[in-house]
C-alpha cells in the first residue's frame, strides 16, 4: 500500500511517499481503508516536533511511528476475532493526538480506541474535516460553566478549532462575538455567530464590550491585553501555552484571587468529542468547513499551507486505494 513515511523530524521535505507492507489487524483491532484525513496544528507539532516536550511523547530523537497522521475517515475491511462493536463495512471516523498512522491506504485501530461509525448522510470528507479542531474546542468549552446567555468572544473563528467552537456554541444559545479576517466574516455568521469583528480593521481588546469569556483559538493574545475586556469574574482560554507558558501558571494562581482568571485546557476528552460531534451531525447542525483538499500524493505541500496559519477550518488529504 502507499503510505507517507518520515524517519526525521523537520520540514514537509522530510515526508516521503512509500510502497509499505499493508498492516494485519490484531483480534481487538479493524483494519480500516482509508478514505480522507488532514493536515492539522497537531500533525504540524508532530512533523517538527516542536515545542520540544511532544519528542517525550512521539520519539526523543527520532519518531517512534514512521508514518503520521492524526484523523481519518474510512471503511471497515477487516476485523479481529474479538472484536464486537464494529464490523466490515462500516464507515467510521476518529482522531488521536497519539498519531493514528492514517496518511496511508490502510491503517488499524483496536476497538476501544477513538473511533465512531459516521452518519448515513455525511461524506468521509466531511467527517475528516469535523475532528480535530472540534475535539479542542469542546474541551475549550469543558473547562467553563457555560449558561444560556452569557456572552463570549471566539478570536480565530475561521480555523478548524475556531469554526468548531462557533458550532458547538451556537447550540448552547449564548451570545456569540466571532474575530476573524474580512474573507471570512459571512462564514462565522453562518456558523453561528451573532456579531463579527473583523481583526484586519479593529482590535477586539480595545472595545467597550465585556465577556463572560474570551475563547483564544489561535493563541495569539494574551490574558493581560484581554483583561480589560472580561467581566468582573471573566474566563481567558487559550490554545497554547503562551510566550514563557504562563498559562499554565495563570491557570494555577489567578483562580486564587476570585477575579477575572485563566483556565487552561486539556484535551483529554476524545470520546466525548466524538460522540458531540456525531450528534451534531445527525441533527443537522455541523458544518465542515474545508479550504482546500489535496491528494495523498501531495502532502507535502499540504503542510506548507498549513504552516503559513492562513487556512480557513480544516485542510483534506483524500486517497484513492487501489484495488
Amino acid at each position: 500500500m502507499k503510505a507517507v513515511v518520515y524517519t526525521q523530524y523537520g520540514p514537509p521535505e522530510v515526508l516521503q511517499l512509500k510502497e509499505v507492507a499493508q498492516p494485519i489487524p490484531n483480534k481487538n483491532e479493524v483494519l480500516v481503508r482509508v478514505h480522507a484525513t488532514t493536515v492539522n496544528r497537531t500533525d504540524c507539532a508532530i512533523l517538527s516536533a516542536k515545542p520540544f516536550i511532544m519528542r517525550f511523547f512521539i520519539g526523543l530523537f527520532t519518531p517512534k511511528k514512521s508514518i503520521m497522521g492524526t484523523t481519518f475517515a474510512g471503511e471497515i475491511e477487516a476485523v479481529g476475532k474479538d472484536v464486537t462493536s464494529f464490523s466490515v463495512g462500516d464507515r467510521v471516523f476518529g482522531f488521536n493526538d497519539g498519531v493514528l498512522s492514517s496518511y496511508a491506504e490502510y491503517m488499524v485501530i483496536a476497538e476501544d480506541n477513538y473511533f465512531v461509525t459516521i452518519p448515513d448522510d455525511i461524506s468521509y470528507e466531511h467527517a475528516a474535516a469535523s475532528i480535530e479542531g472540534e475535539h479542542y474546542a469542546y474541551n475549550f468549552i469543558n473547562k467553563a460553566a457555560i449558561k444560556e446567555g452569557d456572552i463570549i468572544l471566539v478570536n480565530g473563528a475561521s480555523g478548524a478549532i475556531g469554526a468548531g467552537m462557533v458550532q458547538l456554541l451556537q447550540v448552547m444559545k449564548v451570545d456569540i462575538t466571532a474575530v476573524t479576517n474580512t474573507k471570512n466574516m459571512a462564514l462565522a455568521t453562518s456558523l453561528g455567530a451573532n456579531r463579527v469583528i473583523d481583526y484586519t480593521k479593529e482590535d477586539f481588546t480595545k472595545e467597550n464590550q465585556q465577556y463572560d469569556y474570551i475563547f483564544d483559538t489561535v493563541g495569539k493574545n494574551s490574558f493581560g491585553k484581554c483583561k480589560p475586556i472580561l467581566k468582573p469574574k471573566g474566563i481567558y482560554i487559550s490554545s497554547e501555552l503562551g510566550p514563557w507558558s504562563q498559562n499554565i501558571f495563570y491557570s494555577l494562581f489567578t483562580p486564587m484571587f476570585g477575579g477575572k482568571k485563566v483556565k487552561f485546557p486539556l484535551p483529554i476528552d476524545i470520546n466525548d468529542s466524538l460522540q458531540v460531534v456525531k450528534n451534531l451531525m445527525e441533527a443537522g447542525e455541523h458544518k465542515a468547513v474545508i479550504d482546500r483538499k489535496y491528494p495523498l500524493e501531495e502532502i507535502a505541500a499540504a503542510f506548507r499551507y498549513v504552516a503559513t496559519g492562513e487556512k480557513t477550518g480544516n485542510v483534506v488529504i483524500t486517497l484513492q486505494v487501489q484495488q
